[in-house]
């Protein structure tokens, strides 16, 4: 609010990390021709697994596993065991390398779109780790793609709100909501994109000790694009969760991603000549591209997303995070810009500055 002042949230730890399982696209590829026959029959249609630009998958259970109808009751079974797992494992050594004790986390942010647990996975990493009892609760669902910068803004949001140590957690098993009896083109494509794995991370005040920030959250910014909502998404049917995803998703980032852009920075009083760094979910090549042309951005620019993409897929809401784990292998300096869009169709920006 104007004439107010809020703490600087600092990020002071980021870990990534997959299931135990993974698979080459080329694999994937087969195992395709035995789940949808009838759409791997069609001509160029497997082609879709080349042009992804994927190289290797992680998944939630071996490859096999997948090859036999599942109940969604079973594949969520198979969610919640092994995203709890999974974000246990993250969180924990996100916290070592913060050095928060488990017990001084005061809020807990969960994101995730691809299962359903209730009590919500948050509530079990508070049990598993030993966090505070009286820690604030943020479970987050449905936000898809657009989940690991919304939710890193909301993490950020509630330092701002005087939250000391706040975690935060993504974890997304997006191959065990792929129906292996859906022969429509959203999900073969979905079959040749979507993979699993999770990100944590520790947002704490400017006067919490502790390791040397590697960023500092500076604002955030929301976009709800109007009538939207069948550009991406889930329908519920009996077997579980089908994707909804457009074509149009390219043309839309051409069509709105540049004013969105100046508005989101301008609202900081930021310009894009001021930003160095653009870390971008990496929803697909032809998506990195429709960036690109709408920001004008030199060749180069996004090969961390590509990078990312390349050797994990498209991960939903964690993916984002993995790309900004690679960025800060490079030791970026100054602003920089992270972009995530999701169901609704809605665009999330964070601002963040690196420490020179």
């Amino acid at each position: 609010m104007p004439g107010m002042t809020f703490p600087a949230p600092l990020l002071r730890a980021l870990v990534t990390g997959t299931p135990p399982w993974s698979a080459p696209q080329s694999q994937v590829r087969e195992a395709a021709r035995t789940l949808f026959p009838r759409m791997a029959a069609r001509p160029g249609l497997l082609d879709v697994f080349t042009n992804a630009q994927i190289e290797t998958r992680a998944l939630a259970r071996p490859l096999e596993w997948y090859l036999t109808p599942r109940s969604f009751s079973e594949r969520n079974g198979a969610f919640v065991q092994e995203a709890r797992a999974l974000s246990v494992r993250l969180a924990r050594q996100a916290l070592e390398e913060a050095q928060v004790a488990p017990a001084a986390v005061d809020a807990v942010v969960l994101v995730n779109t691809s299962g359903i647990s209730a009590p919500s996975l948050d509530a079990h990493l508070i049990e598993a780790l030993g966090l505070g009892r009286h820690a604030a609760r943020l479970p987050v669902w449905g936000l898809g793609c657009a989940g690991g910068a919304a939710g890193l803004a909301r993490a950020a949001d509630l330092v701002r709100a005087g939250f000391q140590r706040v975690l935060f957690v993504a974890v997304e098993l997006c191959s065990l909501t792929l129906l292996a009896g859906d022969e429509s083109k959203s999900n073969f494509v979905g079959t040749a994109l979507f993979s699993d794995g999770g990100a944590a991370l520790v947002l704490t005040a400017p006067d919490v000790p502790g390791p040397p920030p590697l960023a500092e959250l500076c604002g955030a910014s929301s976009t709800l694009i109007e009538a939207s909502e069948d550009i991406m998404g889930w329908d519920v049917v009996d077997d579980g969760l089908k994707v909804r995803f457009s074509r149009d998703i390219p043309a839309l980032v051409r069509g709105m991603m540049e004013q969105d852009v100046e508005r989101a920075l301008g609202a900081h009083g930021w310009s894009r000549s001021e930003v160095g760094t653009f870390i971008i979910h990496p929803g697909g090549v032809k998506v990195l591209a429709a960036f690109e042309d709408a920001l004008a951005l030199p060749g180069g620019t996004l090969d961390t997303s590509r990078a990312v993409l390349r050797r994990f897929g498209n991960m939903s809401s964690a993916t984002v995070l993995f790309v900004l784990q690679e960025a800060l292998k490079e030791r970026p300096q100054g602003r920089a810009l992270l972009t995530a869009m999701g169901p609704g169709f809605s665009a999330e920006h964070v601002l963040l500055r690196f420490p020179a």
